[in-house]
């Protein structure tokens, strides 16, 4: 169970190509204690990912299984690959009286906050549409 002696969960959110890696990074880089919690996946790496990284990879009957055990604090569906936060990667943090960096979408970080309502919600918004889209366009990983 959660409480402020065992470390603090900073939830980073908003849509896909809204910065929240580039935030959560800089974060990461101005306070070395701290961690970012590896989510998992079930896309396949990108070329520079690298598993256990970037990304816990799992393939989707994996992933169904560890939802059915309730090894996730939030799960969600994007572009039809299940993405999520396993317990156990937050609570090893907290363990550790470490601060944990959740980057996640609005789904997952709705999640977040029904099971541990301490945390602390920062959400991201690209500066427009229109720099969203190129944002997405330039990095060619989103369908049309």
């Amino acid at each position: 169970m959660w409480n402020r002696q065992n470390g603090l969960i900073i939830v980073l959110s908003g849509p896909s190509g809204s910065g929240k890696t580039t935030v959560g990074r800089a974060l990461c880089k101005a306070e070395p204690s701290l961690r970012l919690s590896i989510s998992a996946t079930t896309r396949p790496a990108r070329a520079s990912e690298v598993d256990g990284r970037d990304y816990y990879f799992m393939s989707p009957e994996t992933f169904a299984r560890r939802i059915a055990a309730g090894d996730f604090v939030e799960h969600a569906v994007y572009d039809g690959y299940q993405y999520g936060t396993l317990k156990s990667e937050v609570e090893f943090a907290l363990q550790r009286r470490e601060d944990v960096l959740l980057e996640i979408d609005v789904q997952g970080a709705e999640q977040v906050l029904k099971h541990y309502p301490q945390s602390v919600p920062i959400w991201i918004l690209p500066p427009s549409w229109q720099a969203l889209e190129a944002r997405l366009r330039k990095r060619q990983t989103e369908p049309e």
